[in-house]
């Protein structure tokens, strides 16, 4: 940055700082860094990070550097470099969104360490703290809530809910909250016709009324009771089935939910809501039966567990270099079919000795890649619900069969726009054919070459982008990787830690 810009910047946070009334430590437990930090900022006297003005952008919903329009950032990247060392995964994204929404339960304090600071968990955030929830960084990953004896739901930050799917899984903490309101229709990504009928169904159970109207939900409350529940999930969904257990979990009788999802993110919610005293039978399992709390008051810190989705990327960064990389703090119960599948196509593994997470629960080991020559499997690849291959991880066996030799059939049954942005790897010099809207076939081995690609706005897709272009001798660009931001943690620099060469940019 010049002078000139480090000065321009100075005074606009100074200004945006003294609208919101904040102080310069406020300001600073928002950053995530130290009140000195602030003080040199606004002094002109620190050179700020792309990211960092990023983040101030966030928070004050301006553009620091330009004013007027927002500015899309892209990365720039030198592929065709061999990869090495070590990288730790972080912790879930999917798991931190629902811990959020559960903190509402709580009328304690919980505080979630090692958080990842995703675009995701941001708008989120923002929707927790436009209704009232304090919320505090205590560092650049431990998250401070603390709610109010009401919440007010009126003052709910619509663009923000509207900028994530997430925002439906308030539906089961806000159970008993207020005997109506209005929630906004769910963003994401665009993945196709996500229904949240499965959601309803399981929510009308516990007398839960939505009708969708304008762009809302208007939810009339239920009254509380101490019934006795059983009911089957039509779809073993991972937020279907968290919706579910937060509703059971702030209702005094016994629930009990049959077809439920045992995913990653759902055993993380139970052992958070186990922490909070709600009584939790058959966590890991299909059956789980609930008994709640009509008021729940617990001082409590968790520990979200690592993300077996970022596990994968990381992991097919190691592949599709032909590089030894080793990814530590892999969550192996949520990576089993995987492993197993890379090994079927020739892909060499280490796996170290299991050890546990910091949440006491959850068994990680450390996996290091080799380099191999790989083969297309003999059966097509495709997901299941746990214990079977993640639809999650299923898109990143796209890049991996790439540099295959023979014909991978890949089949995504789940979504039914996802597999056509696969196709966008052939700007990159793969051949991805596509069968249908659910399948593709991958014909490898690739030559990968440099190209410049816009993000398709889907999270996992676009990684597998990048991932690709890690592999592609010559320079890349991927452009606006706000999707990417959603779901990772300074992606791009963690590369970097092990031997990439990816840079943040912008027009």
């Amino acid at each position: 940055m010049t002078q000139e810009t480090t000065e321009h910047v100075a005074a606009m946070l100074r200004n945006a700082r003294g609208e919101k009334g904040w102080t310069q430590g406020q300001l600073a437990a928002e950053l995530g860094t130290s009140q000195s930090a602030v003080a040199r900022m606004e002094q002109g006297k620190q050179n700020l990070s792309l990211k960092m003005i990023q983040r101030l952008e966030t928070i004050f919903e301006r553009s620091i550097v330009n004013v007027g329009k927002p500015r899309m950032t892209h990365l720039r990247v030198e592929g065709g470099r061999t990869l090495s060392g070590a990288v730790d995964v972080n912790s879930s994204k999917n798991a931190g969104v629902a811990l959020l929404c559960a903190s509402l339960m709580n009328r304690g304090t919980t505080v979630l360490r090692r958080l990842a600071r995703i675009e995701e968990v941001n708008r989120i955030v923002e929707v927790l703290v436009s209704i009232g929830v304090e919320c505090t960084w205590l560092n650049d990953t431990d998250l401070r809530l603390r709610r109010p004896a009401a919440l007010d739901l009126a003052g709910m930050d619509i663009d923000a809910a509207r900028r994530t799917r997430s925002v439906i899984m308030l539906l089961g903490p806000l159970l008993d909250e207020t005997a109506e309101y209005r929630l906004p229709y769910a963003g994401g990504c665009d993945l196709g016709t996500r229904t949240v009928e499965p959601h309803m169904q399981a929510l009308r159970q516990f007398g839960l009324s939505v009708e969708a109207s304008a762009g809302f939900y208007t939810v009339q409350a239920p009254p509380a009771d101490a019934r006795e529940r059983s009911f089957v999930l039509t779809e073993r969904g991972d937020t279907v089935t968290e919706n579910a257990i937060m509703a059971a979990a702030h209702r005094e009788g016994t629930t009990v939910i049959r077809n439920a999802s045992p995913n990653y993110m759902v055993q993380d919610l139970c052992f958070y809501l186990q922490m909070l005293g709600v009584a939790i039978e058959g966590v890991g399992t299909t059956t789980l039966r609930i008994t709640g709390r009509p008021r729940i008051e617990a001082d409590v810190e968790y520990f979200p567990s690592e993300d077996p989705i970022e596990a994968m990327s990381l992991i097919t960064a190691g592949i599709v270099t032909n590089s030894e990389v080793t990814v530590r703090r892999v969550p192996i119960e949520f990576m089993e079919i995987e492993l197993a599948t890379l090994e079927q196509m020739g892909q060499q593994l280490e796996v170290s000795g299991e050890y546990m997470a910091r949440n006491g629960r959850t068994r990680l080991v450390d996996v290091t890649t080799k380099p191999s020559e790989l083969r297309a499997p003999e059966d097509k690849i495709h997901p299941m619900p746990f214990p079977g291959l993640n639809i999650d991880n299923l898109p990143f066996f796209a890049v991996i069969a790439a540099n295959a030799h023979g014909q991978t059939m890949i089949h995504d049954w789940v979504y039914e726009n996802r597999a056509i942005y696969l196709t966008e790897l052939n700007r990159l010099g793969a051949q991805v054919q596509l069968l249908d809207p659910h399948r593709i076939y991958v014909n490898g081995p690739t030559k990968w070459r440099a190209a410049e690609v816009g993000c398709p706005p889907a999270l996992r897709p676009a990684a597998c982008l990048l991932l690709a272009m890690l592999a592609a001798r010559g320079v890349s660009e991927l452009r606006n990787i706000y999707v990417i931001e959603r779901g990772y943690e300074d992606l791009a620099e963690r590369l970097n830690t092990i031997g990439a060469k990816v840079e943040y940019f912008q027009d």
